[in-house]
């Protein structure tokens, strides 16, 4: 297991690394404690929503610190697990050195959703949420030294 400071080191990568990725990251920080080492990329990335940030300061988790990084940045880096967050992400995964964990969540684009500004944070509201159980389902079964 690749680790920092006997930290497992931990990427979540999704395509735009724009909202889910982003907002995984912040969730598994906030809920893996010190834990865990995290990092988020994207295929192709596009920058930070400004929705993403906002639907996370609503739970206290400020990711507006965070960047929109490429997985190229992460090339023959070590992991422990790689969490991809949307199916583009899961097909385009480059290989990393130690054969990390693959964990995969298809998990909507909430950027794609069209409508008023309202609805739009709805669905990144909805995509954090059901992110916030993925990630402690993740915390709670390597607790339990069990896998996802």
């Amino acid at each position: 297991m690749a680790t920092t400071e006997n930290r497992p080191r931990v990427l979540i990568l999704c395509t735009g690394n724009s909202a889910r990725s982003q907002m995984a990251e912040g969730l598994l920080r906030r809920l893996g404690g010190m834990r865990y080492e995290v990092f988020s990329a994207g295929t192709k990335p596009v920058g930070l929503n400004p929705l993403a940030i906002e639907a996370m300061r609503e739970v206290g988790i400020d990711i507006s610190a965070q960047r929109s990084k490429s997985v190229a940045e992460f090339a023959g880096q070590k992991f422990a697990t790689v969490i991809t967050v949307c199916d583009n992400a899961a097909e385009e995964c480059p290989v990393f050195p130690g054969a990390p964990q693959r964990v995969h969540w298809s998990v909507t684009d909430p950027a794609a959703v069209s409508g008023t500004r309202k609805e739009k944070l709805g669905a990144f509201q909805k995509v954090r949420d059901e992110l916030e159980r993925r990630i402690q389902s993740f915390v709670n079964s390597e607790r339990n030294g069990a896998h996802p």
